[in-house]
């Protein structure tokens, strides 16, 4: 019984029966929505969408062999495309743009927006919040392609302000990516423009020192360590060549003075016209000799002219040995001079190669700055990895309000709302309307289910067997049969939660139904506060005798209060006179022997007891009866008090068999879907036609 009350169903029939009920709100509901819609589109200033669309690539090209500075992370594709979707729609954008098209003073945007007439300072803040709410930053799938769409009620200024942000998102990324090569081009600018101007000063004192001291630097020679420090000066120069010159003449003068010894003329002084003159004398004075003998005169003739010619070759070999000497003491002079000078110059040479060093290491330094910078010129026409694809169009039409969109919003919402209506009306209801509620919220099962129903005589109505309150009460007393395997139960006792729920009439028309099925049937009416029986079988006044007497007076006789009803084919026990302790009496013994003493007599027995709230007549009298029927009027009392009742009864000892809902209107799901529709019994009161009895 928990688990069934706990179990969540969902009754689609109730639903439908509430909504029907409500028809006229839910349709105004879905009205105002619509003419909420409609007002809104109609005041609402047109927006006009522009966008920009961008690409954008994880990986750039690098149109250099140059590292890059900084080292890229490596991460998933799809955690870069959200990082650029976050960085779109940063404050960061917003400020660059708002700074990039100096918004806060273009008149239009101000315009547009109506910021030139609020009273309030702008603020960045809240001109940077203002572009944020603007824009979106729509993703198109299954692509790295991004479109930037800005809104405004400005067409230009939704275009102008699209290509805005796309050009700085683009520009931006640029800056983050070779940020770090500008940064460094910059200080290597500073650092070479420092360096040039020592460079010059370095030199300029390099030549203000060379030229005080009369220092002529011919060439430079690299030094064994290859710094290029040595230097090849005028002095240096004289020297040397001085020195090759004296070791010339030195071996000049050995010559001549071994051609003097010798007797001839060295081939560097001899003259070449006299060598030969001697040499063809020689050779005229052999031939002579050869021929006429010494002693002829042509041949002493020739003999000195030899002698002449050998003569002044001696000469001339004395002439150059005098001359390589002298020769040779004046280089070895000026080998002296020049020693003594280049000394001189080699003291103050110092101090030079100090300076030339300087110079040196000065333009070492500068060209290898030079050089980096014109790498890092080169790496920074690295291509950005964020392109612009297409640029924002003027839209011609706007995008915003839409008509058909906000009366479909509306639609959908006053559907919503109506559905929402319809819901909490099932689920916050409290009281019992319809058999689920029965089962679920006091776990007791549903017996029967009388409609609501207008009747002139209730005598009439019970015998008229098509009627609907005769199928509901047969349907009753169909159930009751079930109950058992030996059918019915023979003394069945009806209470309900308050008075006016139908338990009088219930109780008439199940002794009506059970007499009508050919048993012998007695109805007790043991409501002693406020009987309603007597009136509803239009038996008159009865003040005297009935149960009252039967309970006060031993003496009585059940027969002599028994009036046989004979429209409706049952017997019945009316109250008589209404005692002043109706609890004290039914709690007596006295009502349970005077059942036992008519169950032979009656094969069923129907007790018409007071309402339990608040009273302890119904606990009293459930002992005397084998169970009981509780009747519940349909939409009336909250679950929560008809469980309270309920529980107080269980603690007589005897069985509840289940409920009995009673006046089921529409609202009702049950009643709806059986016994106004299914059967077709529904008659057509008159309007001042008395409905079913309320006690």
């Amino acid at each position: 019984m928990d688990e069934d009350r706990s179990s969540f169903v969902l009754d689609l029939d109730r639903y439908f029966t509430e909504a029907k009920i409500l028809k006229f709100w839910l349709g105004g509901i879905v009205i105002v929505c619509i003419l909420v819609a409609l007002i809104a589109t109609l005041l609402a200033t047109p927006q006009f969408r522009s966008s920009a669309r961008i690409e954008v690539s994880q990986v750039a090209a690098n149109v250099t062999a140059l590292d890059p500075l900084e080292t890229q992370n490596q991460v998933s594709e799809l955690q870069y495309l959200n990082t650029q979707y976050e960085l779109l729609e940063s404050r960061f954008m917003a400020s660059r743009v708002l700074e990039a098209g100096n918004l806060s003073r273009d008149e239009e945007f101000l315009e547009v927006f109506a910021l030139d007439e609020s009273d309030e300072p702008l603020t960045v803040f809240a001109l940077e919040g203002l572009l944020l709410e603007q824009l979106s930053v729509e993703p198109i799938t299954q692509s790295s392609l991004i479109d930037v769409a800005f809104s405004s009620p400005s067409p230009g200024l939704s275009a102008r302000i699209a290509d805005l942000w796309a050009e700085e998102f683009i520009a931006a990324n640029y800056e983050k990516r070779f940020g770090t090569n500008i940064e460094a081009r910059e200080f290597l600018r500073d650092q070479i423009e420092e360096l040039r101007e020592t460079l010059s000063r370095s030199e300029q004192e390099l030549v203000d020192y060379a030229n005080a001291n009369e220092i002529l630097v011919l060439e430079s020679q690299a030094s064994a360590e290859g710094s290029g420090t040595a230097t090849q000066t005028l002095q240096a120069a004289d020297l040397n060549a001085i020195n090759r010159a004296l070791a010339k003449a030195k071996t000049d003068r050995v010559e001549a003075q071994a051609a003097v010894a010798a007797g001839n003329v060295s081939n560097s002084t001899a003259d070449n016209r006299v060598v030969t003159q001697l040499a063809i004398a020689e050779a005229e004075l052999s031939v002579l000799e050869e021929t006429f003998g010494p002693d002829y005169p042509e041949v002493q003739q020739k003999q000195s002219e030899v002698n002449s010619l050998r003569s002044s070759r001696s000469a001339e070999a004395r002439a150059a040995l005098r001359s390589a000497e002298m020769r040779e003491k004046n280089l070895a002079a000026q080998l002296e001079d020049a020693k003594r000078s280049f000394l001189v110059q080699q003291n103050q040479g110092i101090q030079y190669g100090i300076l030339k060093r300087e110079v040196d290491t000065n333009r070492e330094l500068y060209e290898a700055l030079l050089q980096r910078l014109k790498e890092l010129e080169a790496s920074g026409a690295g291509q950005n990895n964020i392109t612009l694809i297409d640029q924002a169009e003027i839209p011609a039409l706007p995008y915003s309000p839409s008509l058909l969109r906000n009366l479909l919003a509306g639609i959908v919402f006053g559907i919503l709302l109506a559905s929402a209506l319809v819901y909490l009306r099932v689920t916050l209801s409290q009281a019992i309307r319809t058999a689920q509620d029965a089962t679920s919220k006091l776990g007791v099962p549903v017996l029967g289910g009388i409609p609501m129903a207008q009747f002139d005589r209730l005598a009439d109505t019970l015998n008229q067997r098509s009627s609907e309150i005769s199928e509901a009460y047969r349907s009753l007393r169909t159930n009751l049969v079930f109950l058992t395997p030996q059918g019915a139960p023979q003394v069945i006792l009806l209470t309900s939660t308050v008075p006016a729920e139908g338990k009088s009439m219930s109780a008439t028309a199940l002794a009506t139904s059970f007499a009508q099925l050919g048993k012998r049937t007695l109805l007790i009416d043991a409501d002693l506060r406020n009987s309603k029986l007597v009136k509803t079988l239009e038996l008159g006044n009865h003040t005297s005798g009935g149960l009252a007497a039967l309970l006060t007076n031993p003496a009585s006789k059940l027969s002599d209060e028994v009036i046989p009803i004979v429209d409706l084919g049952f017997d019945y026990i009316p109250i008589g006179h209404r005692p002043p302790n109706p609890a004290d009496l039914l709690s007596k013994p006295r009502l349970s022997e005077l059942v036992d003493s008519v169950r032979g007599e009656y094969d069923q027995i129907v007790i018409d007891c007071a309402p339990l709230l608040s009273l302890a007549d119904a606990v009293e009298t459930a002992r005397a009866a084998d169970g009981i029927v509780y009747v519940v009027e349909a939409d009336r009392i909250k679950a929560r008090i008809i469980e309270t009742s309920m529980n107080r009864l269980k603690r007589s000892g005897t069985p509840i068999y289940g409920v009995v809902l009673t006046k089921l209107d529409e609202r009702s799901a049950e009643y709806g879907y059986g016994y106004g529709y299914g059967y077709g019994y529904g008659t057509t009161p008159e309007d001042d036609a008395p409905e079913m009895a309320t006690s």
